[in-house]
């Protein structure tokens, strides 16, 4: 990572699961997936701080946003009207 003459700062993935209110698995998993950028150093990862505002203010492919959110509610909406009643019938099984 290029930081211009500045000392990168990094957190571990308990501070990053405790920021983002999730387990330490979760963040191991999107670690994992690409979705969190995290460098290996010996047996644990580092995330740098960079990234994780990057995951914060929600630029990160990631991080559910309020527009993401909306585009969701609308899917489900569009799937429950079309689809209501065979929903309704496998609820049943």
């Amino acid at each position: 990572m290029k930081n211009k003459g500045k000392k990168a700062i990094y957190i571990s993935v308990a501070e990053l699961a405790k920021i983002l209110g999730i387990s330490r698995i979760a963040v191991f998993n999107k670690i994992k997936k690409g979705q969190i950028q995290a460098e290996k150093i010996g047996r644990s990862y580092a995330i740098s701080m960079e990234h994780v505002n990057e995951i914060i203010s929600g630029s990160s492919s990631g991080v559910l946003t309020e527009e993401k959110k909306e585009d969701i509610k609308k899917a489900v909406e569009k799937v429950v009207k079309e689809y209501g009643e065979t929903l309704k019938l496998l609820g049943r099984e």
